[in-house]
């Protein structure tokens, strides 16, 4: 059984998760981690997570946030990350979330990497 689909989603949907299923905890566990505590700074410091917007920087806006997954996923529904522009932190709270998501997107190529048998 081919499990590399199933480690790719689940990389994305926790951060560190898809490098838990393959049994690298300690990796995994320092990934969660790094990741959520970018991704609460982000929300502490009044940044905003983005939907889908008409235009090229919306677009990666978007994907850059969604690709935190389930901490976006949650965030969006449970009304956090409104942001407001009028807060001193609200850039600096955008880029710690971009870059929440910009790292799990490595993370998840890091794990499907090492799914399919290209390991270091």
């Amino acid at each position: 059984m081919n499990l590399t689909p199933i480690v790719c989603v689940t990389a994305w949907l926790v951060p560190g998760g898809g490098h838990l299923l393959l049994r690298q905890w300690l990796k995994g566990l320092v990934f969660l981690a790094i990741v959520l505590i970018l991704f609460s700074v982000g929300l502490l410091m009044d940044g905003r997570l983005f939907s889908l917007e008409a235009g090229f920087f919306g677009l990666l806006r978007f994907v850059a946030d969604a690709a935190i997954g389930l901490p976006y996923i949650l965030g969006k529904l449970l009304s956090a990350g409104q942001g407001d522009i009028r807060s001193i932190g609200y850039e600096y709270g955008n880029t710690f979330l971009y870059t929440a998501g910009l790292l799990n997107m490595l993370m998840i190529l890091d794990a499907c990497d090492h799914a399919r048998g290209n390991q270091e």
